[in-house]
């Protein structure tokens, strides 16, 4: 677990030199300057307001007691199992089961699911659902995702305003600069992307593992995977922006090509979680 951390934040750094590259490309040590700038300001954005904006994206609602006591109550007993505080219970009024969590840390954690999840999955699956998105706050998933989506988006924008001013500037550079900058304005945001999707992957991963240890029921979250891609509907409406944070991405994906896929294959991680449920037998 500590090698994945590791690799999360070394990551999340090589996207942070992009982005400063990108900036000093674009205009040298001002460049620079307003590269760290923006660096900073999103980082802090993402930080505290993360969980409200996301919350907000889905229209997702407090889940009371009285209304959802089973609920709550799997999200108490799960996340005692895991040595965390309590996650706050958030629905989704949404027929498509899924799920996802959200927080800056353990204390501020949210667990948020959909209506249709509670309607179409069965105790034993629901509970898997949960251990797996209780993992990602233990995990501290919830705070390098959204890092990381933030810094991607903050170098596509430097990217396209490298790429507008090579266009109005470039009288005043040598060919030379001018192919430099335009290499540059390309590739960056294609590494940052794949740098990020690659930190989506590897935490669903490393969720799936540790919720199944938590729960000591892995094929519990299988068949919950399975039950939720083989959903005949998907989201209409929400930011795919956010997609990364579900469980299973919740928008049609089949016209994407698998290396810009935000999350791994389903039948991999099944077969993951059969392999550490033999471990444990």
């Amino acid at each position: 677990m500590l090698l994945n951390q590791i690799k999360a934040f070394s990551i999340l750094t090589v996207m942070t030199m992009l982005l400063l590259i990108a900036g000093f490309a674009l205009g040298g040590q001002t460049g620079l300057t307003i590269a760290l700038a923006f660096t900073i300001f999103f980082n802090v954005i993402s930080f505290w307001y993360s969980d409200t904006i996301v919350l907000k994206m889905y229209n997702a609602k407090p889940a009371s007691y009285s209304e959802y006591e089973t609920l709550n109550n799997y999200i108490k007993e799960i996340s005692e199992r895991a040595k965390i505080k309590k996650p706050k219970a958030y629905v989704i009024n949404s027929q498509v089961p899924n799920a996802f969590a959200t927080g800056r840390s353990e204390e501020k954690g949210v667990v948020a699911v959909t209506t249709g999840l509670l309607d179409n999955l069965d105790e034993r699956e629901i509970k898997g659902v949960i251990a797996h998105e209780i993992s990602h706050i233990k995990n501290k998933d919830t705070l390098i995702s959204t890092v990381a989506v933030i810094l991607a988006g903050a170098i596509a924008y430097v990217a396209m305003m490298a790429r507008w001013a090579m266009i109005f500037k470039r009288g005043e550079q040598s060919s030379k600069g001018v192919y430099e900058v335009l290499a540059l304005s390309i590739v960056a945001p294609i590494v940052a992307t794949i740098l990020r999707l690659f930190i989506s992957r590897s935490r669903e991963y490393l969720a799936d593992e540790t919720g199944a240890k938590i729960i000591k029921d892995p094929m519990a979250l299988a068949s919950a995977l399975k039950k939720i891609e083989d959903y005949p509907y998907k989201f209409k409406e929400g930011n795919q922006a956010a997609a990364s944070l579900f469980i299973i991405n919740p928008f049609s994906s089949k016209y994407f090509f698998k290396l810009f896929s935000t999350h791994p294959p389903t039948h991999e991680r099944v077969k993951r979680l059969r392999k550490i449920s033999m471990s444990m037998q």
